[in-house]
């Protein structure tokens, strides 16, 4: 029973194939969340892939369901002894719509294949390549061991690619059921392929929509044009008193007053790295003065998701009566999220658009988190995961994307500590999502030495407070 034995047996895991089937089996069940005719596949996922594979590993499953959610959850567990600490895991198993029309040639979202070195799959980076590394790891760990040597609990949701409705309301339900001393979890990307990363939280998203609505119908722009307002030419301006033409967001209450000194030092030698199919980042976009990982992960964004007036597929010459634009904020820590929307009200005011509407939309609003970059849990995880890759992991203060990570947080309290699985070229939400294999294995191996060492640690009393 040795850390380096549990390693052998995650290698020839992975190299004998058997965890590339593994994955396979769960990518060909179509969860996609968004679609409705997909409720059946949902549960299916549940109760033909994650029950059966927590209940071979000593665990005791619980189906979960909350009114406002619209698939079920599974509640995983197995105490070992309540006196060890307890670790939360938490992954999803739905996933974007496939988007099947649009894959290369001789691929599908829901065949998991192996081309020019990388292995296709909806669901591979997001999230059940993520989440099944992990479990793996967790049943090396205990088949090697005998034990895990610390208590655990795993929660699998079916609805993030939906918002993750219902979530919140299940855990301040079920907040004793998940009580725990850390959650450890995977999703979203490394900072580049190669390199082992950990993050700490996640920056807030809120989505919002700008609306002009000048009056019933459009009109002849020859014969009124001059005469009355154009919206879409009135909504570009007031967009563009947002942000300077270069991407700075020009609303104070939008951005924290600095960058802290803890963050600084954790993105120091962060380089961000998309792999050879990422865009190529343009230094001059954005906020002056910072590193391209410090506008990421330590800074706000605001983007213009979609624009639309009159008939962009046919124009005719009419002024168009209605403009719209779907935007998005991504926030850090630092900003107060309920003056979001009230100091753009101000803003458009000041600036002489009352006309225009603010409106929220369906998608969940998620706030920003992060936790010390020298947290004691932070420090045990990057050194793990250092010995058993021989590299360097990057510490994330925070995603640059956004999670239901403020759920753990505020509802259950919990420090958090995300190891993620896949790499920003990845495509994941796109067609042709995939991971090279040699990233997959990697991780199996790290994850498989980080329970190994927090069992390890727990048993000795020497686990981090």
């Amino acid at each position: 029973m040795s850390r380096d034995l549990a390693l052998e047996h995650a290698a020839a895991r992975f190299d004998s194939g058997d965890f590339g089937r593994l994955l396979a089996r769960r990518i060909a069940i179509p969860t996609e969340s968004q679609n409705p005719d997909r409720g059946a596949d949902l549960a299916r996922y549940l109760d033909e892939e994650m029950k059966p594979a927590f209940e071979e590993m000593g665990f005791r499953c619980r189906t979960l369901t909350h009114p406002k959610a619209r698939a079920p959850f599974l509640l995983a567990e197995c105490i070992e002894d309540p006196a060890l600490p307890t670790v939360l895991g938490y992954g999803h198993g739905d996933v974007i719509r496939g988007l099947e029309p649009e894959w290369h040639a001789g691929l599908s979202p829901w065949q998991m294949q192996e081309r020019d070195g990388r292995w296709y799959g909806r669901g591979i980076a997001d999230n059940k390549g993520q989440h099944s590394i992990n479990m793996e790891a967790m049943r090396l760990v205990r088949q090697t061991r005998g034990k895990l040597g610390f208590n655990a609990k795993y929660l699998i949701e079916m609805g993030e690619e939906t918002g993750s409705p219902g979530l919140r309301e299940l855990c301040e339900a079920e907040r004793e059921a998940l009580r725990a001393d850390l959650l450890i979890a995977s999703d979203g990307p490394r900072l580049a392929p190669t390199r082992p990363t950990v993050f700490l939280g996640a920056r807030g998203s809120l989505n919002f929509d700008l609306t002009i609505e000048a009056r019933a119908g459009g009109h002849h722009s020859g014969n009124w044009g001059g005469l009355i307002s154009n919206p879409g030419i009135q909504l570009a301006h007031a967009i563009a008193s947002l942000v300077s033409p270069t991407g700075q967001i020009r609303i104070p209450e939008w951005v924290p007053r600095e960058l802290p000194d803890s963050v600084r030092r954790a993105l120091a030698d962060c380089e961000v790295d998309g792999g050879s199919d990422g865009p190529e980042i343009e230094p001059w976009w954005g906020e002056p003065g910072l590193s391209p990982a410090e506008r990421v992960f330590g800074w706000c964004s605001f983007e213009v998701l979609a624009y639309k007036t009159g008939n962009p597929e046919t124009p005719v010459n009419a002024i168009p009566p209605r403009a719209w634009a779907r935007c998005q904020l991504r926030f850090v820590v630092g900003v107060d999220p309920d003056d979001l929307l009230p100091a753009l009200r101000r803003h458009l005011d000041r600036q002489g658009y009352p006309m225009v509407q603010i409106s929220t939309t369906r998608e969940t609003m998620f706030n920003a988190t992060r936790i010390d970059p020298d947290d004691a849990w932070v420090r045990f995880t990057v050194e793990s995961l250092a010995r058993t890759t021989g590299k360097k992991p990057a510490i994330l203060p925070n995603l640059g994307g956004s999670l239901p990570n403020d759920i753990f947080t505020e509802v259950l309290g919990l420090r958090t500590v995300w190891v993620p699985h896949s790499y920003p070229g990845c495509s994941q939400h796109a067609p042709n999502e995939h991971l090279p294999p040699e990233l997959l294995r990697e991780a199996l191996l790290g994850m498989t030495g980080l329970y190994w060492d927090i069992g390890a640690a727990a048993v000795e009393g020497r686990a981090p407070a």
